[in-house]
């Protein structure tokens, strides 16, 4: 164990988040996501949901404060009636850990999967809810 660190976040977990540099992504997955067959390196969080692993890595995660929108969700798909409450939980966590780079961008769903497929790594959670599947692109620590 360490002080400072969420005890969410696995050995695992934050050997990836160290070796990701300034403009990897990672994504956080929910369950209907087919992360297997779309992560160069998989880090299973099954008992979990985005919301608090979302929390905990954004403790730690410096998002790129270069580009216009370091948080991609995935589009609702045009047609589906799904409205994604959970979008607003993250909007508040975004916010609260990073006052600048905070801006939030829609990625259609399948350019969501071209994405995935290159990030550095995904995270594969238990979350249940629809459309709720997020990219986080690294920044620098600036201290």
């Amino acid at each position: 164990m360490l002080k400072g660190i969420p005890s969410i976040l696995s050995p695992e977990l934050l050997k990836i988040l160290m070796e990701m540099g300034h403009g990897d992504e990672i994504v956080i997955s929910d369950g209907n996501f087919p992360a297997a067959s779309m992560a160069q390196r998989l880090v299973r969080c099954d008992g979990h949901n985005v919301p608090e692993l979302l929390e905990a890595i954004l403790k730690i995660f410096p998002l790129d404060t270069y580009t216009e929108a370091p948080v991609s969700l995935m589009a609702v798909v045009p047609g589906d009636t799904v409205k994604p409450t959970i979008w607003d939980t993250y909007k508040e966590i975004v916010k609260k850990h990073e006052q600048k780079a905070n801006k939030i961008e829609f990625v259609e769903r399948f350019a969501f999967y071209e994405r995935a497929k290159k990030a550095y790594a995904v995270v594969a959670t238990g979350e249940a809810a629809l459309y709720a599947n997020i990219i986080l692109k690294k920044g620098v620590v600036v201290e």
